[in-house]
């Protein structure tokens, strides 16, 4: 649920809208100062795109359920290896678009790269994982998976779905910037992670998903 906050005319206006809304009709620009200061007493998830901030929708429980059972898998599987995973929480910055922005999960090979002298802006993300929502998932395909091709360290993108066992999973080349889409639909399949050098069973990822699973 997304709460409208208390508007102050002498601070920076928070658009309330879901992601792939269309923005209002008027809008009052932040500096990236401004948002960092709001990011951190703002009880919601806060997106800053080149001025504007977006309240982030929350999540159903499928959606909060299909994060946790790929964190819990993921931290399982590689927890004696040198990558990271983090949860929602963690904000991605994107330079190329002045850009701020979270996903479901998302993993790091190595060490952490942030922002300057921060450590709640994360510049180097391997894996990058959403769960798609019906308010959502238009910008989780469109305009966000573009501002994502800009980050060099990516070289995989999963979009889950909540509702049924659909995956779409972009893989970056390694020879050139060139991606490549496969689908997995069925629940007896594995998803091949090449970038962790992990398989990931549908299962473990609908794991107690009613409907699905």
């Amino acid at each position: 649920m997304v709460v409208a906050p208390v508007i102050d005319p002498e601070k920076p206006t928070i658009s309330t809208i879901a992601p792939d809304a269309a923005a209002p009709a008027q809008s009052t620009f932040a500096t990236l100062d401004e948002y960092r200061s709001l990011s951190e007493t703002a009880e919601e998830r806060l997106e800053y795109r080149n001025g504007e901030i977006l309240v982030m929708s929350g999540g159903s429980h499928p959606h909060s359920l299909i994060a946790v059972n790929i964190i819990v898998f993921l931290s399982i599987a590689l927890r004696d290896t040198d990558f990271q995973i983090c949860g929602s929480d963690m904000r991605i910055w994107i330079p190329e678009f002045n850009c701020g922005t979270y996903a479901d999960v998302l993993v790091i090979n190595g060490e952490p790269e942030f922002t300057e002298h921060r450590t709640d802006e994360i510049l180097n993300p391997l894996l990058i994982v959403e769960v798609l929502s019906p308010s959502t998932q238009g910008y989780d395909r469109g305009e966000k998976f573009r501002k994502y091709r800009s980050i060099s360290s990516l070289r995989e993108y999963l979009l889950i779905s909540q509702s049924e066992p659909y995956i779409e999973h972009y893989s970056r080349s390694e020879n050139a910037d060139i991606w490549q889409l496969q689908i997995s639909d069925r629940l007896d399949q594995k998803l091949t992670l090449s970038s962790l050098n992990l398989e990931v069973p549908l299962t473990e990822i609908y794991r107690r998903i009613a409907g699905i699973a």
